[in-house]
């Protein structure tokens, strides 16, 4: 990063650097990573790339949406195409410029939030590393037709990348963002330390769609803060397909009256995937309304863990929040952990939790079969069904068809091993 960045931007890196190296990693008995595999977070030998190796090839095969309001493509944090037809009033460009051209609105809302669910070491070390990604602010009374598209591709063996996106809505004003994580091989390892700030504003709209679909030899930390005014609406979907082992921390706060968190996941290991998620739903305000919803389909020797707490505020009386993980076991060796919770500090509200975990009946890939349908076919077709309602809460046509797109490459990858 250049010599114009702002002296608080340079002053937040140095003592987020001090803050990790002061930092102690996670231990086994924290309870934030129980179940955890700690094995995973030996970052030794992983330095960040370079744009100097970006296969040519990269931008064609960055394919999402068929038309998107704006569309940028990184290659190891380093920006390396972009395109826009967004009208004038609407701030979408490069993190690294955005720190110089609007270096107080990125102040006001870079990375606000405490760390609280485990991973405090590794959001340092994303601060003090931090180099490029995505800033985006919407203006009041000032709605995006389309989407905003931004892929995010590691590049070389032993790459370590940190890449950031913060999103900021004005009063009244909408938007919807899809970030793409995908290795540009499928034998280099890589590492990456993924940050997203979502800012909400009164009565605006804002979704968020992470889409994680790295090679099975990288790992990642993703880290999801979101904040929600008065009457405004935050909706969030992570899809998990990719990774050898992904570890994603979601926290909402909702912080005005009459506003909603909608925090919404799929994922479906296999391997020796292994997928780990914390959430927290941190009701502050009276009268707001958060639904989380997790849907993991297990295959093989692959593991999931789900952590998720709904906090309520003193004085956040009518809250309304609900917390459902339900996971879908397709083979015996596979191991699903569940940890739902409630705290619950006001009165006259309304809050649920729970977890499920079940195999797939005999009874039902013998009514498949009975069809035509071959075994293995059955049961993809049923761990998709199982998977549909979380993907359909995103009420948007082309954003729900990119996202089953990927989850039946994964499942054509699953049945062709199976066949």
């Amino acid at each position: 990063m250049t010599s114009t960045l702002p002296t608080w931007f340079t002053a937040r890196q140095s003592a987020a650097q001090a803050r990790y190296d002061a930092t102690p990693a996670p231990k086994r008995g924290d309870e934030t990573w129980r179940f955890s595999n700690l094995k995973q977070l030996n970052f030794a030998g992983f330095t960040p790339g370079t744009s100097a190796t970006t296969p040519t090839d990269l931008v064609a095969r960055s394919s999402g949406l068929e038309s998107t309001a704006a569309k940028f493509i990184f290659a190891n944090d380093t920006l390396i195409h972009s395109e826009s037809r967004l009208p004038a009033g609407i701030t979408c460009l490069p993190l690294a410029d955005a720190l110089v051209s609007h270096s107080e609105l990125v102040e006001a809302h870079f990375m606000k939030q405490e760390t609280r669910l485990g991973s405090a070491k590794f959001a340092a070390w994303h601060e003090a590393n931090v180099s490029n990604g995505i800033f985006i602010h919407i203006p009041d009374n000032t709605e995006v037709e389309g989407t905003i598209e931004i892929h995010h591709w590691l590049v070389g063996p032993n790459t370590v990348t940190f890449p950031h996106t913060l999103v900021v809505t004005g009063k009244s004003a909408k938007v919807r963002v899809v970030d793409l994580f995908r290795s540009a091989t499928d034998t280099d390892p890589g590492v990456a330390i993924a940050f997203n700030d979502l800012s909400a504003g009164q009565n605006s709209q804002l979704d968020y769609i992470a889409i994680q679909a790295f090679n099975e030899v990288t790992r990642v930390i993703q880290i999801n803060e979101t904040t929600t005014a008065r009457d405004a609406s935050a909706k969030g979907f992570i899809l998990n397909t990719g990774a050898s082992w992904a570890r994603n921390e979601s926290m909402s706060r909702l912080e005005g009256s009459g506003s909603r968190s909608d925090m919404l996941s799929v994922s479906i290991p296999a391997h020796e995937q292994e997928y780990d998620q914390r959430t927290f739903q941190h009701h502050v305000s009276p009268g707001a309304y958060s639904d989380l919803l997790y849907k993991n389909s297990l295959y093989d020797h692959s593991k999931t863990i789900f952590s998720g707490l709904i906090f309520v505020d003193e004085g956040a009386h009518h809250t309304d929040a609900y917390q459902t993980c339900r996971n879908l076991l397709m083979s015996d060796t596979s191991e699903a952990n569940s940890m739902p919770g409630l705290e619950i500090n006001a009165d006259q509200v309304k809050c649920s939790h729970g977890s499920t975990s079940a195999q797939i009946s005999d009874e039902e890939i013998f009514y498949l079969q009975a069809r035509g349908i071959p075994a293995s076919q059955a049961r993809q077709l049923i761990a998709r069904g199982f998977s549909v309602d979380a993907v359909e809460r995103l009420a948007d046509e082309p954003t729900e068809s990119l996202v089953l797109k990927f989850i039946d490459k994964k499942f054509a990858r699953l049945t062709a091993a199976d066949a």
